[in-house]
């Protein structure tokens, strides 16, 4: 039985984002994922590096990931690619915040990360170890670390000293927009004055494998990775310390369908209409909107459906960033999200409100509304 029938809370706290890592198939930071870039399909990357043994499908990696550059050498040698993408792009959303945070205020900044179920090339390679390794099953001690799901969360707060709330979401195609909820709540409940959060993917044969034989994406569709992450506060505190918001974040909603596929567009539906009540917008008042589910098998017009159903029509800018990056899953919502965020800075006519919708299979939908912050995005 869907959620979104709960009585609806028509005041929202505004959080502010005023920092950004992005790292994607189509190259490193927010600006490569410009609308007047996304028709161009990304150079071919090096998959050497990621494994030999991948299915024959497109596949969309993250070129020149140069951990070292940002991290330095020491301890990094063992990491896995999951957490050496959000390692980068955490790194790089701290380095670009226009005014960086000082050492009184690492104690209270946490990081919150939407991941599948971690690394899933780490722990399927030590479960297998178990298997193949002579008795007493001498397993590669050094990959135990990597296949622990908040692997990924405790090396950002170590290597960057942030010593505040730390959590894992693990909710599949929604774990991105689950991570931002989780984030605002922990934020407005006083545990910490930001967050740095967001989701991360990485491209393996495990998962890349699993997608092929799914058939879940259409014959077109491409398997990629990515990680995008985003410094989120209050407006209070961002303007305090001097950083010019890039985007003010509403509500986020997550709802399900109780497992009845049928209604799968009706719920997201009314998700979006209680994120618009709740964030105290029209949706009118949507100039732009930014898809999850192109290139799956059926899902597709489910989303656009149930969009149609919450506005009316879709909006003038419908925003499609799985096609130049292919499919994301767990850090999707994230790189939805850093796509509106482009737009804003490339476009004048997106309006001032932007909606990221995400559904999955299994009948779960979630909901994003972020608003343009008053000046625009500076260039």
């Amino acid at each position: 039985m869907s959620t979104s029938t709960a009585p609806v809370t028509t005041t929202v706290a505004p959080l502010v984002i005023t920092g950004t890592g992005v790292l994607s198939a189509a190259g490193h930071g927010i600006g490569t994922l410009r609308p007047s870039r996304a028709a161009h399909e990304p150079a071919p990357a090096d998959l050497s590096g990621i494994a030999d043994d991948l299915p024959p499908i497109a596949l969309r990696a993250v070129a020149d990931l140069n951990a070292e550059e940002y991290l330095g050498g020491k301890g990094i040698r063992h990491l896995d690619r999951t957490t050496k993408l959000a390692l980068v792009a955490c790194a790089r959303a701290l380095r670009e915040l226009p005014v960086l945070l000082a050492d009184g205020d690492k104690p209270r900044t946490g990081v919150v990360i939407g991941t599948s179920t971690g690394s899933i090339r780490s722990s399927s390679e030590f479960s297998r170890d178990t298997l193949i390794q002579d008795k007493p099953y001498l397993v590669r001690a050094n990959l135990f670390p990597n296949s622990v799901m908040n692997c990924c969360a405790g090396q950002i707060a170590i290597r960057s000293e942030l010593r505040g709330v730390n959590a894992t979401i693990a909710g599949g195609r929604l774990s991105s927009l689950n991570a931002i909820r989780y984030a605002r709540n922990v934020i407005l409940g006083g545990h910490v004055d930001r967050v740095l959060v967001g989701g991360v993917e990485e491209l393996c044969p495990q998962s890349a494998w699993g997608w092929h034989v799914s058939k879940a994406l259409t014959a077109t569709a491409a398997v990629g990775e990515g990680c995008a992450v985003f410094v989120l506060e209050p407006p209070e505190s961002a303007q305090a310390a001097g950083r010019a918001p890039l985007a003010e974040v509403l509500a986020c909603e997550v709802s399900s369908t109780g497992g009845e596929r049928g209604s799968l567009a009706s719920t997201l539906a009314r998700c979006v209409e209680r994120a618009l009540a709740r964030s105290g917008v029209s949706a009118g008042q949507v100039g732009a909107v930014s898809l999850g589910c192109t290139g799956h098998v059926g899902l597709e017009r489910v989303e656009e459906r149930g969009l149609r159903e919450a506005l009316g029509v879709l909006p003038g800018r419908v925003l499609r960033v799985t096609r130049q990056l292919g499919e994301t899953f767990s850090a999707g919502g994230s790189l939805q999200l850093a796509s509106v965020l482009a737009s804003w800075q490339e476009q004048g006519d997106d309006g001032e409100v932007a909606v990221v919708t995400s559904l999955a299979s299994d009948g779960n939908v979630g909901c994003l509304v972020v608003r343009r912050p008053s000046p625009r995005l500076p260039e």
